[in-house]
């Protein structure tokens, strides 16, 4: 009985004339990368982001992964580019952006679910996931947008488990299509074999000068999955780097003076939320 390669290589010598290389699988090659704007997750990432493709952000709340989305926000809009923000919980907050270096006016926040800041959220939580991904859908093929963040993080993991694999293999197919470095941000992995890249994100410890004010934070960030390249070398999924950084946030006190709340995490100083500088 002749073996698998001998069949394989009769069937293609069968259909070279009409498929070349039928069987044969087209190499990969090494993405083109796209600096996060934080030199340490660049060293660990081997460059940045891969372009034109999906990229997952996940950890717990305060871990730095919003704020990890923000540096290559910011990094974008300085350059010229206009990014996009899908909100499915509407948590982000335009004056952390500001204090992360995103300009505001070369991005577009699309607010999932509520009409106005402060009231109650329209809908099941499901209803404002799928109106996330409809909106992620429309903008990925418009093209025109250098980063679209699809912000699932204040979502329940289960909810985001339940995005069918056609919906990520179509969001991957476009991203590359229009070269559009597609974040999605979660608690759990779930874009699986449609994902470029998986980081983890966890909060190593707090540092506080006072009672309101932060001295620094310390975060641990983990390549928990890439893909193979055309090479075949594997990047280690075990690798790992602790990142400590120093910003200057005022929390909100305990006297009811109804401050506005600090960024969920964040990588530099955010001096904008100091109320009394800010007057």
């Amino acid at each position: 009985m002749p073996s698998a390669a001998a069949l394989r290589q009769k069937i293609e010598q069968a259909l070279e004339r009409r498929f070349p290389a039928a069987l044969t699988p087209a190499p990969r090659t090494q993405p083109q990368l796209a600096p996060t704007g934080i030199a340490d997750v660049d060293e660990l990432l081997g460059g940045g982001l891969p372009v034109g493709a999906i990229s997952e952000v996940i950890g717990p709340e305060c871990s730095g992964r919003t704020s990890l989305a923000l540096a290559f926000l910011g990094r974008c809009t300085h350059e010229g580019r206009v990014c996009a923000w899908v909100d499915v919980e509407d948590a982000l907050d335009p004056e952390s952006a500001a204090a992360n270096g995103v300009r505001l006016k070369q991005l577009l926040w699309v607010r999932c679910g509520e009409k106005q800041r402060g009231q109650k959220k329209e809908g099941k939580p499901w209803g404002r996931l799928d109106q996330a991904l409809r909106a992620t859908d429309l903008l990925l093929h418009a093209g025109g947008f250098s980063a679209i963040v699809l912000d699932m993080g204040g979502m329940a993991a289960e909810y985001a488990r339940r995005i069918p694999l056609a919906t990520w293999f179509r969001f991957r197919q476009a991203a590359q299509r229009t070269r559009c470095t597609l974040i999605a941000i979660g608690q759990r992995a779930c874009a699986q074999s449609s994902a470029d890249l998986v980081l983890e994100c966890n909060l190593v410890r707090a540092s506080a000068e006072s009672q309101t004010v932060l001295a620094g934070f310390s975060y641990e960030v983990r390549r928990e999955r890439a893909r193979e390249f055309a090479d075949g070398e594997q990047e280690d999924r075990s690798q790992r780097k602790i990142l400590p950084f120093t910003p200057a946030l005022r929390l909100p006190d305990e006297s009811g003076t109804g401050r506005r709340k600090p960024p969920v995490s964040t990588w530099s100083a955010a001096a904008a939320w100091d109320r009394e500088k800010r007057a």
